[in-house]
């Protein structure tokens, strides 16, 4: 893990996505409160945040959008 916990990496969120804000913001939020996760504000899913994410110790593979696993371009 060479990012912080709060920026997730490109590939899994584009710099340019026009809620990245919005996302970072409730993500932010979740990782602050404790809580594994947040309800994406689009689309209402639940998504994990990269705190309970790097507990598990590995990349599950399954394309987290804040998987503090990613590395590379």
């Amino acid at each position: 893990m060479n990012r912080p916990l709060t920026e997730p990496h490109p590939s899994r969120l584009a710099l340019d996505h026009p809620r990245r804000a919005e996302i970072l913001a409730a993500h932010a939020e979740a990782l602050d409160a404790g809580r594994p996760g947040y309800s994406d504000p689009g689309s209402g899913l639940f998504v994990l945040t990269a705190g309970f994410l790097a507990a598990r110790g590995t990349c599950c593979t399954r394309g987290c959008r804040h998987c503090p696993y990613v590395t590379g371009a």
